[in-house]
C-alpha cells in the first residue's frame, strides 16, 4: 500500500507526484499487488474514473470519512481515495491556499488522512485484502507508521524522505486537540524541540528510513542538511537507506514525446539538427521573434520552484557575468518567491533578446524545454534527488549542477580523465556561490565549441538506464528485509 499526498497527473506540486506515479507502475510490473492511497482532493476526483465505494471508517473525534476506489488510465492499479470533504474539498495547492500561505488546519487534516490510510492497511473495512508493507511519503502521512505501531502485527512500516525541510510541527494545544496518544509527546517519540512534528513520527515509527538518493541519506546525518533531525538521523542509521529515484522513460522519451517540433534519439545523426528545432520553437513559446529564435546560439535552461533551495538567487547574479563573458541565451520556466520572480522579470526587461522566462508551471513547455536546451543549470543548495537533471541526461542536455544530493550521484564532472574514459555527462561545482557557477557555465560554454566532446558527453548521458525499474528492484529488496535493529 502507496501512500501519499499527491500523484501525477491527478495532483502535482513536485517530485513526489512523479515519484508515486513512477514507483507504484514499475512495482506493478515486477508482479506485485499495490494500491496506491490519495487524498481525495477536488481536482483528483474530477480526474479519475469508475469511482466505487468501499466503505466507511471510523476516526472516532474526527467522524466518519468515505473511502472510494478508483481508476486512472496512467495508473495500472487501483487508486484508494479517502474522501473527507471537510478536508480536502477546497480550491487551491494540497498544502497551501492561493495566496500560498500554509493552510492552517494542515495538521487535522493530515492526520484524519493518516488515521484513514493506517485503518486500510489493517484492512479495516474487511475487504479481504491486508497489505504486507505499506510505504508512506514525507509528513503528510508521517502519522500512519505511528497509528500502525499501535496494531498487533502490523504490515511492515517504510518512510521514505523527499524533503527534510519541509515536516509540519504544531504545539501542545494542536496535539491535544487532534486527540493523539499522549505518550507521543515525549522525545522518543515524535516531540521535537518542544513541538510536535509529524515528520520525526515518522522517522521513529518506521521500520525502515530512506531518502532519494544515497548522497542526501549520509547529507541529513549532518548538521548543515539535518534541519534539527540530524541527531536523530544517526542514531536511526542502521535502519537508513539512500534508494536513487528514476524517471518515467516513456513519458520523457526525446524519440516519441509529442511535446516536441523535433524526434530524436542518441543513436540519430540528426540529434543537433532537432535539438535546433526545438530551440527555436521553445524561444518562440517565450516571445522571441523569429530572427532571435533562428540564430544559432547556446540556450541554457532551468524549469523548477522559483526558492533558495534550487540556488535560483545564484544563478540571478551568475547570469549578468556570463553574459558579458560569453554568447549565450536563458530560458526560465517556474514560479515561487514572489521577490525572485520580480528579479527575473526585471532581467528580462534588461536583456530582451536574450532571457526569456515563464512564469508559472508548463507540463508541454517544461518538456520543450529539455529538448530545446543545450545545457541545463541546477545550483541547488541542497537536492534530495531531483529529477530534471535526469531528464537532461535522457534528452541530450548537459546538466550544470552544484555538487549536492542526487545531483552528485547522477552527473559525472567533465574533466581530461572522464572525457578520456568517456564517462562525462556533464558539469560539477561545489561552493554554493555565484562565482562558482558563474566557472561551471563558462566551462561548459566553452566545451559547446569542441562539438566532437560534446557530442560525446550528450551520448553518455542518453545512453544510461534512467528508468525506474532498476529503483523500484531496490525498493522490492527493501520491502522483503526484516524490520532493522539496533545494534
Amino acid at each position: 500500500m502507496f501512500v501519499t499526498s499527491e500523484a501525477y497527473p491527478m495532483i502535482k506540486t513536485g517530485g513526489l507526484a512523479d515519484v508515486s506515479h513512477s514507483l507504484t507502475n514499475a512495482l506493478h510490473d515486477l508482479g506485485q499487488d499495490v494500491r496506491l492511497v490519495l487524498p481525495a482532493y477536488r481536482s483528483v476526483l474530477a480526474k479519475v474514473e469508475d469511482l466505487q465505494l468501499l466503505g466507511w471508517l471510523n476516526l472516532g473525534a474526527d467522524g466518519d470519512v468515505r473511502v472510494v476506489q478508483a481508476y486512472h488510465p496512467d495508473y495500472k492499479m487501483p487508486i484508494w481515495l479517502i474522501d473527507a470533504p471537510s478536508q480536502f474539498d477546497r480550491e487551491g495547492n494540497p498544502y497551501v491556499n492561493q495566496e500560498g500561505i500554509d493552510w492552517p488546519d494542515n495538521p487535522r487534516r493530515f492526520t484524519v488522512f493518516s488515521r484513514a490510510a493506517a485503518l486500510l492497511g489493517v484492512d479495516a473495512l474487511n475487504l479481504g485484502w491486508r497489505p504486507d508493507v505499506v510505504h508512506c511519503n514525507d509528513w503528510q502521512s508521517g502519522l500512519v507508521p505511528a497509528f500502525l505501531s499501535q496494531e498487533v502485527n502490523p504490515p511492515r512500516r517504510i518512510y521514505t524522505v523527499h524533503n527534510l525541510a519541509y515536516d509540519c510541527q504544531f504545539d501542545y494545544a494542536e496535539f491535544q486537540a487532534l486527540k493523539l496518544p499522549p505518550h507521543w509527546w515525549s522525545m522518543e517519540h515524535a516531540e521535537f524541540y518542544g513541538r510536535f512534528s509529524l515528520m520525526k513520527a515518522g522517522l521513529v515509527f518506521s521500520d525502515w528510513i530512506n531518502t532519494v538518493s544515497p548522497t542526501y541519506s549520509r547529507e541529513i546525518c549532518t548538521a548543515e542538511y539535518g534541519y534539527g533531525y540530524a541527531g536523530i538521523l544517526q542514531s536511526y542509521s542502521y535502519k537508513l537507506r539512500g534508494i536513487l529515484n528514476g524517471i518515467d522513460m516513456d513519458t520523457w522519451d526525446p524519440a516519441r514525446d509529442s511535446n516536441l517540433v523535433a524526434s530524436y534519439s542518441a543513436d540519430d545523426e540528426k540529434l543537433s539538427k532537432a535539438k535546433r528545432k526545438n530551440r527555436e520553437a521553445l524561444l518562440k513559446s517565450l516571445g522571441a521573434t523569429d530572427a532571435v529564435a533562428s540564430e544559432d546560439v547556446p540556450l541554457v535552461g532551468s524549469v523548477g520552484r522559483l526558492v533558495s533551495q534550487k540556488g535560483i538567487d545564484l544563478l540571478l547574479e551568475a547570469i549578468p557575468e556570463v553574459l558579458q563573458q560569453t554568447a549565450v541565451r536563458f530560458a526560465v520556466i517556474g514560479t515561487g518567491d514572489k521577490e525572485l520572480e520580480r528579479q527575473l522579470e526585471d532581467m528580462v526587461a534588461q536583456y530582451p533578446d536574450r532571457i526569456f522566462v515563464y512564469l508559472g508551471y508548463s507540463e508541454e513547455k517544461a518538456h520543450l524545454l529539455e529538448a530545446g536546451c543545450d545545457l541545463f543549470v541546477m545550483p541547488s543548495r541542497y537536492e534530495p534527488c531531483g529529477l530534471n537533471q535526469l531528464y537532461s541526461l535522457r534528452y541530450g542536455t548537459i546538466p550544470v549542477v552544484r555538487k549536492t544530493g542526487g545531483l552528485a550521484d547522477t552527473v559525472v564532472d567533465t574533466s581530461e580523465a572522464t572525457v578520456a574514459d568517456k564517462t562525462a555527462t556533464g558539469f560539477v561545482f561545489e561552493p554554493a556561490t555565484a562565482e562558482a557557477l558563474v566557472l561551471a557555465l563558462v566551462r561548459a560554454l566553452e566545451t559547446y565549441g569542441d562539438k566532437k566532446t560534446w557530442s560525446q558527453l550528450q551520448r553518455a548521458g542518453m545512453a544510461q538506464d534512467l528508468s525506474w525499474e532498476k529503483s523500484a528492484r531496490t525498493y522490492l529488496d527493501l520491502y522483503q528485509q526484516q524490520p532493522a535493529k539496533a545494534e
